[in-house]
């Protein structure tokens, strides 16, 4: 399991301590470092809003290369977002997060017992994080501008590993990763596999929306929450046509979610209409300035 674990507040949630002894302490300090770019930070911050639940974010560029400073990969070695922090509590695992977070509000809520989810949203959850989207996006990205932003990331490593030599392995294990990568996207079958799995999801995703409203019933659920970035992720690639309109019970649904507040603030806020394009634009920007001046 990926999660560092300690404080009052995780043995309250590992013994399912009643609420009137929970609440007599003040433990709610949660920081979330994550950024909009990531769908499994989009995924998060949806339970985190869906519930109601205040905490601190901190954006944290995976294109900029922020995930990189070693401040955050001491922190968390692989360099992946999003990450979770209450007091002594840091999990790095999207979904285990969310079952954290929901085990808050339940508590939070006055409950006397944590409820467990059920079996269908649970393989829901996991069945959708088998397909893995940085491939299938990275593919989609024009060339010249794949091989620029990766070839800053390189640099961006090396001059890391330069600050910080006691990190000097883990930032050659992340140019080992951003090398295999590359070798990766040179081989065509790569993307036809992605695409093989994304069209069998979508599909049994299809076929279960014509008997419920949400994926796993008539209600909202957390496997919604894993659902709704990958749907958000192929409508920024412009792909909406391929993928989402020609699957009507999809259609329906994308419609039907994107009327949520929490989709607005988490997804909307940063790439609805016009908005993708500051959001995409600002941090080429950013990239590019920084390479002119190369400040790494």
């Amino acid at each position: 399991m990926q999660y560092k674990e300690g404080g009052f507040l995780s043995i309250c949630l590992r013994k399912s301590l009643k609420p009137s002894v929970f609440l007599q302490f003040n433990f709610l300090d949660m920081q979330l470092y994550h950024h909009p770019y990531s769908l499994d930070s989009q995924r998060v911050r949806l339970a985190l809003e869906e519930k109601g639940i205040d905490y601190t974010s901190y954006h944290v560029n995976p294109i900029t290369g922020k995930h990189m400073d070693s401040s955050f990969f001491k922190m968390n070695p692989n360099a992946k977002l999003p990450v979770f922090q209450n007091g002594s509590t840091i999990i790095f695992d999207a979904i285990e997060i969310i079952e954290y977070i929901e085990r808050i509000a339940v508590i939070s809520s006055g409950a006397d017992d944590v409820s467990v989810s059920s079996r269908e949203v649970v393989e829901w959850m996991h069945k959708i994080r088998e397909w893995e989207p940085k491939i299938f996006t990275i593919y989609h990205i024009p060339e010249k501008h794949r091989i620029f932003v990766s070839k800053f990331l390189r640099r961006v490593v090396i001059a890391r590993m330069a600050e910080s030599p006691d990190l000097a392995s883990a930032y050659h294990r992340k140019l080992r990763e951003a090398y295999e990568m590359e070798d990766k996207l040179k081989d065509p079958e790569v993307l036809r596999r992605s695409k093989e799995h994304l069209v069998r999801l979508l599909d049994e995703v299809e076929r279960k929306l014509n008997e419920t409203a949400y994926l796993a019933g008539e209600e909202f659920t957390k496997a919604d929450l894993m659902l709704i970035p990958v749907l958000a992720r192929l409508v920024l690639l412009d792909m909406k046509d391929e993928y989402i309109s020609n699957r009507p019970n999809i259609s329906e649904y994308w419609t039907l979610v994107q009327q949520r507040p929490s989709y607005k603030k988490v997804i909307g806020k940063y790439f609805n209409g016009w908005r993708k394009y500051k959001t995409l634009i600002k941090t080429w920007l950013f990239v590019h300035i920084r390479c002119m001046l190369k400040r790494y």
